[in-house]
């Protein structure tokens, strides 16, 4: 795909979908600004190379309607203050409003626009509000990687129409560093699969037997594997239609020469419930009627191990219900044990990035992805059709 570098952008009218869907607390306040920082390189380098220069973004569902919590008003300020720089703000996305503003932006002068997901269209990948975003810009540039497994109109759907497209530094980077360190990787290659279930994560467990050596399986999703290697999980969440689907995978990873990891024991709890009773058990040993919550201590020693022997480490997906302190030690201890390694570790987005912050290695982890979903669409081995759209 064309890289923005390889653009002569200089006086032309730059539109870059950028992701500012940002958390605001009930005042407005922006909670977490990273998703904005993350893309101040790119603009600094549209300013310094005299481009005029759209920002567009979604924010939340607002589901096709006006809603002022989801206003991208806040950003816009936030922006300013972070560049020292003036940031235009317009309260739409396409009307003659917006067209006549972009048409007095000025080399090195910033608009946002509002959130475009106050336009069902933009959702629905509609090719007539694609066109309208098209014909405000000379130039496209894609540097949301975070959306970019998504058919929608800031998406895929601008570039069937702009003069030209191409990837922001952003998007090139995420892309770039799957492919060096998952698909040519310093082996070993470790792979610490996690979170609730396996269907969400089916495709990418199947496509990274071809890539890893050893696969580490926590959260609620070890469960369903669990119970398919004949383990009584009693009270756990499991996914029964897909047991036979995880027999598979385990048997599939014996035949490939992959270390699949499972728990050897648990944290389990009465019910689901942050004040619940707890307890640590052997597999084998859990309550009737009980749950696992978390990994137990000697998986987490197992894995800590393994995490150690590693050259490279991907990671996705917590090892159990870590928003619950108590159902917390799990991941805390995988993602310092991550955090240690000499390892090149990359760490997927979404509720993952957001564990690694909480246990405070976000900064001392190789890599944070920015896009939960789309770097599990990598996974699973797909291309993103954001960027197959540029190609």
């Amino acid at each position: 795909m064309k890289s923005v570098r390889d653009i002569d952008v200089s006086s032309k009218t730059v539109f870059v979908r950028v992701d500012y869907n940002v958390p605001v607390d009930e005042a407005l306040n922006i909670t977490d600004d990273n998703r904005i920082m993350a893309t101040l390189d790119l603009i600094q380098y549209l300013i310094k190379g005299q481009a005029k220069i759209i920002l567009a973004s979604h924010m939340g569902r607002p589901n096709g309607k006006k809603d002022s919590k989801l206003s991208l008003a806040p950003v816009g300020k936030r922006l300013a203050q972070l560049l020292e720089k003036p940031v235009l703000f317009v309260e739409d996305c396409i009307g003659d409003n917006v067209t006549r503003l972009v048409a007095q932006l000025t080399n090195g002068q910033i608009l946002l626009l509002e959130n475009l997901r106050f336009h069902n269209e933009e959702k629905d990948n509609n090719e007539g509000f694609a066109k309208k975003l098209a014909d405000l810009c000379d130039v496209y540039v894609n540097n949301a990687f975070a959306v970019s497994h998504r058919n929608q109109a800031s998406v895929t759907g601008i570039p069937r129409f702009a003069r030209e497209s191409a990837a922001g530094f952003l998007l090139e980077k995420e892309v770039q560093s799957y492919y060096d360190y998952v698909e040519n990787p310093k082996r070993p290659l470790v792979a610490i699969i996690g979170g609730a279930k396996v269907s969400s994560k089916l495709a990418a467990l199947e496509n990274m037997l071809k890539f890893v050596d050893k696969l580490v399986i926590g959260g609620a999703m070890a469960n369903t594997f669990l119970k398919s290697q004949g383990v009584d999980t009693k009270g756990s969440i499991i996914e029964e239609d897909l047991l036979n689907k995880a027999s598979d995978i385990v048997k599939k990873s014996k035949e490939q020469g992959v270390d699949f990891l499972l728990p050897c024991d648990l944290i389990c709890a009465e019910k689901f419930d942050k004040n619940a009773r707890v307890k640590e058990v052997l597999i084998d040993q859990i309550p009737d009627q009980w749950m696992a919550m978390d990994i137990g201590p000697k998986t987490a020693l197992k894995y800590t191990r393994v995490i150690k022997e590693a050259q490279t480490i991907v990671w996705n997906g917590p090892m159990g219900v870590f928003e619950m302190e108590q159902f917390m030690s799990g991941t805390r201890i995988i993602a310092e044990a991550i955090a240690d390694s000499s390892a090149f570790s990359v760490v997927g987005g979404g509720d993952t990035g957001l564990a690694a912050k909480k246990c405070n290695v976000a900064d001392k982890v190789s890599y944070v992805s920015t896009g939960g979903g789309a770097f599990l669409h990598l996974m699973e081995g797909k291309k993103l059709p954001g960027v197959v759209a540029l190609e």
